[in-house]
Formats: C-alpha cells, structure tokens, sequence
C-alpha cells in the first residue's frame, strides 16, 4: 500500500501535543478549540496518532508568504 502522507505533495502534519501551544495557537486567532476548521481521523495525510479532539499545525508551501500554517482539528 501507498503511505500518501509521504507523497512530496501533501503538506507536512504534526499534532500539537503540547497543551500549552494549542492555548498559545487559540488565543493567537482569539477563537476556541471548535472554531477551527476541522479535518476527520480518515484522512490519510494525518499522522498515525492522531486522535478526535487533537489539534493539527499544517504547514504548506505558498506562493505568496513562502510558508503558510493552518490550523485543524481533527474530528471522528
């Protein structure tokens, strides 16, 4: 089977396990956990340990500002 997370086109994924970064990250956008844009358990670009109720930093290439960070979370 193909790893698709591996693929040079998905940007990388890595799950805020630090609660104090996933605080810093809501108060910076001044919005709460379920107010972010979410993205489902399945989807293959996430890392294996990725769990309901997680937050996800995506950090993808851009045209514009070089590198650009998202924000999801991760829902069942």
């Amino acid at each position: 089977m193909v790893d698709v997370s591996q693929h040079k086109l998905v940007p990388e994924h890595t799950v805020l396990d630090d609660p104090d970064r996933v605080d810093e990250v809501l108060s910076e956008y001044n919005v709460s956990k379920t107010n972010l844009p979410k993205i489902t358990v399945s989807d293959p670009a996430l890392p294996d340990e990725a769990e309901p109720g997680d937050v996800v930093e995506i950090v993808r290439d851009s045209r514009t500002t070089d590198r650009a960070t998202v924000y999801r979370l991760v829902v069942e």
